[in-house]
């Protein structure tokens, strides 16, 4: 191992070495986390045991994720069923507010991580562990997501993140698994990571980080269709929204977690939800990323038209502004914010009357709202529409005399 930098703690919450009993290691069994296990409990000669969250992930099988954290030294591995509550306590939230940070990156880590610090919380006190540690890097977003988080449920605890005090590169960490006999899914040959949940699948690494390369997909995005081998047929999907929140997917009501999985499946037949990203992470770097989003950019697409048509223009715009700051706060480690619980306050009152059905047209890797039913639709303009309010054409041509005026007066002073 090469000793490129020398880590040096300056902050309260960081464990020393020495003073650590019990750990609680944030384990998802990829490479950072399986080559950690072992490191912990080498560098800090303490019990460690983990938890893997389940919140819908997508591709990784949990049973073999636990028994991979026993074979290799956890005193104990705990696999928590989180989805419900991550579906109606984090999603829907989300849903609300379109969330979608620099394009259609419909921030599936972040909501991720608000979840798992509070669970690690929970877990660390009644597991009696004294110090948490998680994969992040230094470079990072998550480290300021999970350390912030923790320490807002509980800031008597300690963090450990190795990632930052080791100075091992991925390549390094790949050759330290190798010698340990720890099999990791990352190789020199496949250097790409994913964070995995059931509203996205997150990949890095390798040349996806490359703003001047091509992100070869084949290679990793293996759990749905690639929209050039999508079928050459559109399918359809009808989703139906109780006050902003999507409650029946083509007339069948369900749980919102169990929605999300039936739609992923359908939507990622047709290539949708990949997304190529350039993004600005919080800490200040650029970085570039690629996202599997199949029912989340479903959804947020069907949702931000049925919210159009029940909303007035001036509250439409408002929302949009609000919109962006909320996805800011979510994506920049603010989810426990009092300006983040306001903003959902605002958001709350508007999708009071977000009610109706989106049809959603599903085709080669796209997901476009194609017509829309609600009460609370506002009335629109048809030539054949002789019901609802009265609109007085009479009025139409003083509108614009008035409407107009200044536009006119500007032009006849130049």
């Amino acid at each position: 191992m090469k000793n490129k930098t020398s880590y040096i703690k300056v902050a309260s919450y960081e464990a020393q070495i020495g003073k650590v009993k019990k750990v609680l290691l944030l384990y998802s069994g990829g490479l950072d986390t399986s080559v950690m296990l072992k490191w912990v409990q080498d560098k800090y000669k303490s019990e460690v045991i983990t938890l893997t969250l389940d919140i819908g992930q997508q591709k990784d099988d949990l049973e073999a994720v636990k028994q991979k954290a026993l074979k290799f030294g956890a005193a104990k591995a705990i696999v928590l069923d989180a989805k419900q509550e991550f579906a109606e306590d984090f999603l829907a939230t989300g849903i609300k507010a379109n969330a979608s940070y620099q394009g259609d990156y419909h921030l599936s880590t972040p909501m991720g991580r608000a979840i798992l610090a509070k669970k690690a919380v929970e877990i660390a006190k009644k597991e009696k562990a004294d110090s948490i540690a998680h994969g992040c890097t230094g470079k990072g977003n998550d480290q300021v997501r999970l350390d912030g988080y923790i320490l807002t449920f509980d800031p008597s605890i300690k963090i450990i993140a190795p990632v930052r005090e080791w100075a091992m590169d991925r390549n390094e960490e790949i050759k330290y698994a190798q010698k340990y006999n720890i099999p990791v899914p990352a190789s020199i040959d496949f250097p790409y990571s994913v964070d995995d949940n059931m509203w996205g699948m997150t990949w890095e690494g390798g040349e996806i980080e490359e703003p001047n390369s091509i992100a070869p997909i084949e290679k990793f995005l293996t759990t749905y269709t690639l929209a050039k081998n999508a079928p050459d047929k559109e399918e359809f999907v009808t989703l139906s929204f109780d006050h902003g929140v999507p409650s029946a997917l083509n007339g069948k009501k369900m749980p919102l977690s169990v929605l999300i999985e039936k739609l992923n499946k359908i939507a990622g037949a047709h290539g949708v939800g990949v997304v190529h990203m350039f993004e600005d992470r919080l800490v200040g770097l650029k970085n570039g990323g690629v996202y599997e989003l199949p029912a989340a950019d479903v959804i947020i697409k069907a949702h931000k038209h049925l919210e159009k048509y029940a909303s007035t223009r001036q509250l439409n715009e408002l929302k949009e502004i609000m919109d962006t700051k909320w996805a800011y706060l979510c994506y920049a480690a603010l989810w426990y914010d009092p300006t983040m619980i306001a903003i959902n306050a605002f958001n709350d009152k508007v999708n009071e009357k977000v009610t109706g059905e989106v049809t959603v047209k599903l085709f080669k890797g796209t997901a476009k709202p194609v017509a829309m039913k609600s009460k609370y639709g506002l009335d629109h303009t048809s030539f054949n529409n002789t019901e609802g309010y009265g609109f007085n054409v009479n009025a139409s041509a003083g509108f614009t005399e008035i409407y107009t005026l200044q536009m006119k007066l500007a032009n006849q002073k130049k």
